[in-house]
């Protein structure tokens, strides 16, 4: 029997509908088990138990009435903390920040909120969400559920790590160059990255998306339908558009026809693991079998344009710390101060040419997946981590050779999703990337969804280690 804690939230909200189960006992269970879970993942921050068993308690009242507040009344919630909510500190993930309480939700909190969903609790995120681990210095360390030794993916650790726990079925994050795919990638989740601005976010930023983090493509489209409401404090959000989100599911058959491209070689950075090209190698098989035609792509991305986007990135960062007072720039993790203060001879003309690089590699993205209906290939180049380290690399001058499959899709506005595809034979998850024209959001979910049903049979998710 399924524990309530591990519901999808569409049955949750089937079962709420019925008066089979309430949000109050769903709520508990989910509390008893980050309770099990979180000496060992540490992926929550402002963890209020009481405050969600009053949601809870609301929601109950709600439903008991018939008058349920929205499509996620009652369904135990998370948000990443860099996504304000009112009267909460913003730390972004270091003990740089000044804790003062935001005015108000951001607008994917406030529309989580709208739609009546219990806020559990927040997720951890590292230093300013610069890295690709859970390593912090606000927070503690936080873990991966399938490897309690390895780190979860960032920059949206905790909402990967409680997404892979069950720290109930609806998490967001926030992704400005693979933040969602690589935790949900490494925690064996399923994540969106929409196209740019299809989600409101504040502030906005370029590449910067909100997103789902869920086990299941079912679960991210009813967030979406959520989430893609209008808010106008994003001056770069989309135009809004009534997406038919619940048509996710066009079975297998979605597939046939399809060109999909295959990407086994990101052009730049680390390169990929023989056991995550074979899982990819493995999937591309499944979609052809399905009728898809799958076509082997060149790279398209340069070392150049990963690096000039780093560089870029790194005097952002230098102007941002040499801002601060000496006694809080000290604070902030020394990884993140070594790559940073790297930037500090760089002239105005090595400055532009950075900047260039995030128009080339857009360019060179949307030239390169024109052939394609939709673009398949490794979130990641390697699988999690050792949880102790700020990249796979641990190296602040190659901070971010992981994210060559990634970050274009970012500057390209482009959606792209990752959804669990294998394993490695020490058991961590491989995600498989789905990329697909800018805003065919839709069409990514429903290919990512066709996927789910012909992949090969999915492990039992982690339980908590015995008291």
């Amino acid at each position: 029997m399924t524990e309530l804690h591990d519901l999808p939230a569409h049955d949750l909200i089937a079962a709420y509908r019925q008066r089979k189960l309430s949000p109050v006992e769903v709520t508990q269970s989910v509390l008893a088990h980050i309770e099990r879970w979180e000496p060992h993942i540490k992926a929550t921050y402002l963890l209020r138990p009481e405050a969600a068993l009053a949601q809870a308690r609301a929601s109950e009242a709600r439903w008991l009435r018939g008058e349920p507040k929205g499509l996620l009344d009652g369904v135990p919630s998370t948000i990443k903390e860099n996504i304000a909510t009112e009267g909460d500190p913003t730390p972004l993930g270091t003990a740089a920040v000044e804790l003062v309480p935001a005015a108000a939700d951001a607008p994917p909190a406030a529309r989580m909120r709208e739609a009546g969903a219990v806020i559990v609790a927040k997720t951890t995120m590292p230093d300013y969400g610069m890295l690709s681990s859970g390593l912090s210095t606000f927070h503690p360390l936080s873990r991966n559920p399938w490897d309690v030794s390895k780190g979860p993916g960032g920059s949206s650790a905790g909402g990967g790590a409680a997404a892979a726990a069950g720290y109930g079925p609806l998490h967001i994050g926030t992704d400005i160059g693979g933040s969602l795919r690589l935790p949900a990638s490494w925690c064996g989740i399923f994540s969106l990255k929409p196209s740019l601005g299809r989600i409101p976010i504040d502030p906005p930023y370029t590449g910067r998306a909100a997103g789902p983090m869920t086990r299941t493509v079912a679960d991210a489209a009813l967030m979406m339908q959520v989430l893609s409401q209008p808010d106008a404090r994003d001056s770069m959000s989309l135009p809004y558009q009534d997406i038919a989100w619940s048509q996710f599911n066009k079975g297998a058959e979605r597939l046939r026809g399809l060109r999909i491209g295959l990407l086994l070689d990101a052009g730049c950075g680390l390169p990929v693991d023989p056991e995550v090209k074979a899982a990819v190698e493995r999937a591309a098989q499944l979609m052809e079998a399905a009728g898809a035609t799958i076509v082997p792509m060149a790279p398209f991305m340069t070392q150049a344009m990963l690096d000039g986007m780093d560089h870029f990135w790194r005097m952002r960062s230098h102007i941002d710390l040499q801002a601060l007072p000496a006694a809080r720039r000290d604070k902030v993790l020394p990884y993140i101060r070594t790559w940073a203060d790297s930037a500090a001879g760089m002239s105005g003309t090595e400055v532009f040419t950075a900047s260039h690089q995030f128009h080339l590699t857009r360019v060179a993205a949307v030239k390169a997946c024109s052939a394609f209906d939709y673009v398949i290939s490794p979130v990641a180049p390697n699988v999690a981590f050792q949880a102790e380290l700020p990249s796979p690399t641990n190296d602040p001058l190659r901070p971010l050779e992981h994210i060559g499959f990634t970050v274009p899709f970012n500057m390209s506005e482009q959606p792209a999703a990752s959804v669990n595809c294998g394993y490695t034979r020490a058991g961590l998850p491989i995600g498989l990337q789905i990329a697909g024209a800018r805003f065919d959001d839709l069409g990514v979910l429903q290919v990512a969804h066709a996927f789910e049903l012909i992949r090969e049979p999915q492990r039992a998710w982690p339980q908590p280690p015995a008291a």
